[in-house]
């Protein structure tokens, strides 16, 4: 179920060569395009508001990404091209609609899209605007600041890493609150900061129950693996698309020209995007709740802040610039836990330029 959009949010659907979606738009048709790319399990519904905060003569393009949302639910994810397959969408959008240049910004998934557009696309980005963005190195099985596989087979990303109590709560259309599963549930616990209850929370329940579902979807395939925690990357789905094993070459990011700037915007208890993300297999394994954890030696969680900074470091002194900014009292989705803070950071950033 589709919830309505904010009052100055239009909808329309809209078909390019490569995908059938829904796309929020705000804003002066002829003003300068922001294109804002949500994360997993969400839609364009989590920028709404952000969208209609946008400063004078700026116009917010939100479409719902590949496998989410009202996008065609035919079209699949080729996690073997990483997130190649979300990135040629944004910028087939960008094409149909006759944009050359644009402001981008990316929310978690999003973000590490964004990662993406900027090495394969980097002439089409005013500036870059990365909202708790995953590392660029891809979620799961890797151990230091550069992006080390904890194994070869890239054990511990993909697909087979989803909880299958939380799949079954989706697959149900559970909206409700009695079962610590739920999407709203999660939503409370580990997506924002509690006890933070969002203004909008049924329209974002709403669009994480519009995710799309299935071994080729959401969460996707898998792979047994002889390594811990037993599973491997498949092939199909945005999980298996953010596997470091198809994160393909980041070092591509130094060389691009030109460098857009880049603002980076995470909240301060984000425990989704962490040096020891609540949700690593590390971090579950040292718990005891995946048996068999073989150790810090072997196995110690992913740090993606390090790994993002670091990142950004070497970006910067290749010639580019970013700002990194850190909200307090905020978990993994800034847009619409501290709207303000973030949108005084993103509207200095927008005029920077």
């Amino acid at each position: 179920m589709h919830s309505p959009p904010l009052e100055g949010i239009t909808i329309e659907t809209i078909t390019t060569p490569r995908l059938t979606t829904r796309v929020r738009f705000c804003g002066p048709e002829d003003g300068t395009p922001v294109l804002f790319l949500h994360g997993n399990i969400s839609s364009g519904a989590w920028f709404e508001e952000m969208m209609l905060a946008l400063p004078p003569g700026l116009r917010g393009i939100a479409p719902d990404q590949r496998g989410y949302g009202g996008a065609d639910p035919a079209a699949k994810i080729d996690a073997t091209r990483g997130l190649g397959d979300l990135a040629d969408d944004a910028i087939a959008l960008l094409d149909h609609l006759g944009i050359e240049r644009a402001h981008g910004v990316g929310h978690s998934l999003g973000g590490c899209v964004v990662w993406w557009l900027m090495r394969k696309y980097p002439a089409r980005w005013i500036t870059v605007t990365q909202i708790a963005p995953g590392s660029p190195y891809g979620f799961g099985g890797t151990k230091d600041a550069n992006g080390t596989p904890c194994y070869d087979d890239f054990a511990g990303s993909g697909g087979g890493l989803i909880s299958p109590l939380f799949l079954a709560q989706l697959q149900a259309g559970d909206r409700g609150t009695d079962s610590p599963f739920s999407p709203r549930k999660v939503l409370r616990a580990g997506i924002v900061r509690p006890p933070l209850i969002l203004p909008r929370e049924d329209a974002i329940v709403e669009s994480i129950l519009e995710t799309h579902l299935g071994a080729d979807a959401y969460p996707g395939d898998m792979t047994p693996s002889p390594n811990w925690p037993f599973v491997a990357p498949g092939v199909m789905g945005p999980n298996n698309a953010l596997s470091p094993r198809y994160a393909g070459d980041v070092s591509e990011l130094y060389r691009i020209e030109p460098k857009p700037p880049v603002l980076w915007l995470r909240g301060a208890d984000d425990q989704t995007v962490a040096d020891a993300g609540a949700a690593d297999p590390a971090t579950v394994g040292r718990m005891g709740l995946i048996p068999g954890w073989p150790g810090e030696e072997v196995y110690p969680a992913q740090p993606m802040i390090a790994q993002i900074r670091a990142v950004l470091g070497r970006y910067q002194q290749a010639g580019g610039r970013y700002a990194e900014v850190v909200i307090a009292e905020c978990a993994h989705a800034p847009q619409l836990e501290k709207p303000a803070e973030v949108n005084a950071a993103f509207h200095a950033h927008l005029r920077s330029v």
